[in-house]
């Protein structure tokens, strides 16, 4: 479904903790609906997070 989208049309998330607007990856196909962070780093730093 979405491997046929062009790279301007990908569905985005806002990342949990640093509140930037991320795109979906091509690793994340088997779970992006649970996907909530931008990045390993803003995973680790989850408990500052703005939307928690």
């Amino acid at each position: 479904m979405l491997a046929s989208q062009k790279k301007g049309q990908l569905p985005t998330k806002i990342c949990a903790t640093c509140g930037l607007p991320f795109e979906y990856r091509k690793k994340w196909r088997n779970n992006w609906p649970d996907v909530k962070y931008c990045s390993e780093k803003c995973q680790r730093n989850k408990k500052s997070g703005i939307n928690e």
